[in-house]
């Protein structure tokens, strides 16, 4: 791939962009003059999205057919995002839910989950960061889940989502130590915690939606999320109205650390109820 676009533009990489979050973001960008590195597993979908933000926006587009559950898959898009010297934001916005119950979920989809929600997110954010941080900015962000902070609710109304769940709180504790290493660079992190929104997702996997609750449009969780990246959000939830619950639960996540972290003796109530002897 060459080392810059074609007009010597930004340009834009986002996973998953075959349809929902990710091909709005993938409007939202083109519109805004970005050229585009466009990556998912359905070719037909990625081409026919190029093909229309060639011809609305202007701008180049790339298409890259990649299943992300697979290594070599991911390593192509590495070599390709390392040798980008115009890449300036990633968006990691591939996933699926495999919403089973933990006892009987198959192993080929925890490790797909795992795959895609982990590894790939870590794999090509590490890739990204050396060009931005040589060229003093960049922005990278994370499409999570409301859900990465479901972990202490019971699985109805929501999903049996014990893996999707945790990959998703990896998505968030990883994009907030790592907005922690990067102060000064220049490079910006975001991590977005979306609702359940109007797209496919769900329905691709069986779920009956009509009796959900109503959904955020896709196109309003990128205008929150990019809105969220110029006001120095790290964490975006499109839906939160009031802001200061996220600052109170940081605040209570780094009390519980302080009381405790530093804190060689056992807790009383542990104290107490060892067994003797």
């Amino acid at each position: 791939m060459a080392s810059n676009s074609i007009r010597g533009r930004a340009r834009a990489l986002v996973t998953g962009a075959s349809a929902g979050i990710g091909a709005a973001f993938a409007e939202h960008l083109a519109r805004a003059g970005h050229d585009l590195l466009l990556v998912a597993r359905r070719r037909d979908r990625l081409d026919a999205l190029a093909q229309r933000m060639r011809s609305e926006a202007g701008i180049e587009a790339e298409v890259v057919c990649a299943d992300l559950t697979d290594p070599k898959a991911v390593s192509e898009v590495e070599a390709r995002i390392a040798d980008d010297g115009a890449l300036t934001l990633l968006v990691n916005n591939a996933g699926f839910g495999g919403y089973q119950p933990f006892a009987s979920i198959a192993p080929k989809v925890i490790d797909d989950l795992v795959a895609i929600h982990v590894r790939t997110v870590a794999r090509l954010t590490r890739a990204a960061l050396p060009g931005m941080i040589e060229r003093g900015r960049g922005t990278i962000i994370n499409v999570a889940s409301l859900l990465a902070l479901s972990g202490t609710l019971p699985p109805a109304p929501l999903p049996h989502r014990a893996t999707y769940a945790g990959a998703k709180a990896f998505m968030l504790a990883f994009t907030q130590a790592l907005a922690g290493e990067l102060v000064g660079t220049g490079v910006r992190l975001q991590v977005c915690l979306p609702g359940r929104v109007a797209t496919e997702f769900h329905s691709v996997q069986g779920i009956d939606t009509s009796k959900l609750p109503p959904t955020m449009t896709a196109d309003d969780v990128v205008r929150a999320s990019l809105a969220g990246v110029a006001q120095g959000e790290i964490v975006c939830v499109p839906a939160l109205g009031d802001a200061a619950l996220l600052s109170r639960l940081a605040e209570t996540q780094v009390a519980v650390l302080q009381a405790a972290a530093w804190q060689p003796a056992l807790a009383e109530r542990y104290r107490s109820a060892a067994p003797k002897g």
